[in-house]
């Protein structure tokens, strides 16, 4: 009988240390539950997780998930923000600019947050149409044998002609950085001017064998033989031929310098500017005779006929390679 009793005594002794037992278990579990956060991760493609964790911030979060970022994603809170119970944590693409400023910022670059906006903020293209005019040619007359003393005479008067030309216009910053010309339609043709010489010159449209060159000016604007003109454009594309705007800021100095008293003493026209010793790439390399007879871009061509007939992008009167000097950055050169 006392051994039944002691039989049962041992049971319930086991049972109550049991009991014991799973209530201190209860509680640890209770206790590490209450430093558990609920976290939801929304992936990029959309996938959904939730997350029972014990860390702190979002980065410790993905890293124990096993979730790692590419250099073009980022989170929705930053990766060193705490989270908190029921936080979401959602993965997206960088913007343009935060990806460039990156790269920037990693190869330790030393420049300001604004100056990174400006380099790479978002391009924006339109459709512009615009009416411009074409400029007239001058053709001169032959009259050898005459008086020397025999002034040149002007048989008929030039006129401008006018097409409409098509272009897309890239912008950055609201500001034009290429010009891509997309058609031409010629709404008027130009009527030549004919001049009569008492001696052999050759004209806008003579065989480029003599060596003489035409040119004439009239109310801010300029002419040229198809030869000089053709020159202008490689002298330009050379100095810099990757966009409308660089070209039509290249030529915009020498027409600039052209009417500028400082610069008179190198010539009163764009090609004698860029002729003067040591100024352009024309006296410095021969790199630009390789793009002689037309083998420059369209707009280049474009960029220097608008310039010749009175249009500027500035008022400077020099410029520099990019990087070698301050100013103000116009197509990979800079003007001061």
């Amino acid at each position: 009988m006392k051994n039944k009793e002691n039989a049962s005594l041992s049971i319930i002794k086991i049972i109550c240390v049991a009991i014991i037992l799973i209530l201190i278990s209860g509680i640890s579990v209770l206790a590490v539950n209450t430093n558990l956060t609920d976290v939801r991760i929304i992936l990029q493609n959309g996938y959904e997780l939730t997350a029972l964790t014990s860390k702190q911030t979002v980065r410790e979060v993905l890293d124990e998930n096993h979730i790692v970022l590419e250099d073009t994603q980022k989170t929705s809170v930053g990766l060193d923000e705490k989270i908190s119970s029921g936080s979401v944590i959602k993965i997206t693409d960088k913007s343009y600019n935060e990806v460039k400023i990156a790269e920037v910022s990693e190869q330790g670059v030393q420049t300001s947050l604004d100056e990174l906006m400006e380099n790479y903020s978002p391009i924006t293209e339109k459709i512009i149409v615009e009416q411009v005019a074409i400029p007239f040619e001058t053709v001169t007359k032959n009259t050898a044998g005459t008086d020397s003393n025999v002034e040149n005479k002007v048989l008929q008067e030039g006129q401008e002609g006018l097409k409409e030309v098509t272009y897309k216009v890239k912008y950055q910053n609201d500001v034009e950085i290429e010009k891509t010309v997309l058609s031409e339609t010629i709404i008027k043709e130009p009527v030549d001017k004919i001049v009569q010489v008492n001696k052999k010159v050759v004209t806008s449209r003579g065989s480029s064998k003599s060596r003489t060159s035409a040119v004439s000016y009239g109310g801010g604007k300029w002419s040229y033989s198809a030869s000089d003109l053709d020159l202008l454009c490689a002298i330009t594309a050379q100095e810099s031929g990757s966009s409308y705007t660089g070209a039509l800021a290249v030529i915009t100095t020498a027409c600039n310098r052209a009417e500028s008293s400082k610069w008179r003493r190198n010539g009163k026209d764009p090609l004698s500017q860029y002729k003067a010793k040591g100024q352009f790439c024309y006296s410095i390399d021969s790199h630009w005779k390789k793009k002689l007879n037309g083998n420059y871009p369209s707009y280049v061509k474009q960029a220097v006929t608008d310039a010749l007939n009175g249009k500027r992008n500035h008022n400077y009167l020099s410029f520099r390679a990019a990087g070698t000097h301050s100013g103000t950055y116009i197509g990979g050169n800079v003007y001061f």
